[in-house]
C-alpha cells in the first residue's frame, strides 16, 4: 500500500490559503492540488506491507509523542527544482527555531521508524513544503513564486501527524485519493 506521513494545516489555514489561490489558479496550465492534498510530507513510503501496519503505526506514534507541539503557518513559496525550471510550485511554512528543529527532528524520527518497521522510505533530504501545483514541462515560475512570496497564513499549532494511504488516480479528475489510517499527537 502506498503511503505517507504528513503534517496537515487546520481547515482554517487550508481555506485561507484556497481563498489566496483560487482567483489566480486560472492564469496557468498548472496541475493544481486540491484542499484534500495539501500537506507537509514527513516520509514517502512508496509501499507498506499490510502486515508491517500496526508495527509502523506504533513506531510512528512514539516518535510523535518524542516531539513537542510548535506554531507555525503556511507563507512564502518556491519551485523545484528551480525557478527556472520549475516542475512543483509549493507554499512554504513560517518557523521559528523551535519550530524549525521541532520540524526536522519530527521528520527524521518519522524516517526512522518506519525503516524500523522494515518500511522503505522514498525519496531524499527533508525539505518542508505544501506542493500546491505540478507543472507538465519545465517552466519559468519567477512571478508566482514573487506572488507566493506575499503570502502569510493564518499560524496554527502542529500538535499531530497523520499516516495517510493513498491511492493513485482515485479522486477526482484522476487525482490521487487520501484516507488517514491514524493520527498521532505529538508530545
Amino acid at each position: 500500500m502506498r503511503m505517507f506521513v504528513a503534517l496537515v494545516p487546520p481547515e482554517e489555514a487550508i481555506e485561507h490559503l484556497e481563498e489566496f489561490l483560487e482567483p489566480r489558479r486560472s492564469a496557468a496550465a498548472f496541475r493544481w492540488a486540491g484542499t484534500d492534498q495539501l500537506h507537509v510530507t514527513l516520509a514517502f513510503l512508496a509501499e507498506v506491507e499490510e502486515r508491517r501496519l500496526d508495527d509502523l503505526i506504533e513506531r510512528l506514534a512514539r516518535a510523535a509523542a518524542r516531539r513537542t507541539p510548535f506554531d507555525t503557518a503556511v507563507a512564502g513559496g518556491g519551485a523545484f527544482p528551480n525557478v527556472g525550471r520549475a516542475r512543483v510550485l509549493w507554499a512554504g511554512l513560517d518557523l521559528d527555531d523551535h519550530g524549525r528543529t521541532e520540524l526536522d527532528r519530527l521528520a527524521t524520527g518519522c524516517r526512522a521508524a518506519a525503516n524500523r518497521a522494515g518500511v522503505p522510505v522514498d525519496g531524499q533530504r527533508f525539505r518542508p513544503h505544501v506542493t500546491l501545483a505540478r507543472i507538465a514541462h519545465p517552466t519559468e515560475v519567477t512571478g508566482w513564486v514573487r506572488l507566493l512570496g506575499a503570502y502569510a497564513g493564518p499560524a496554527w499549532r502542529a500538535d499531530r501527524i497523520e499516516l495517510v494511504a493513498s491511492y493513485l488516480g482515485e479522486g477526482p479528475r484522476g487525482r490521487p485519493r487520501y484516507e488517514t489510517v491514524a493520527e498521532l499527537p505529538l508530545g
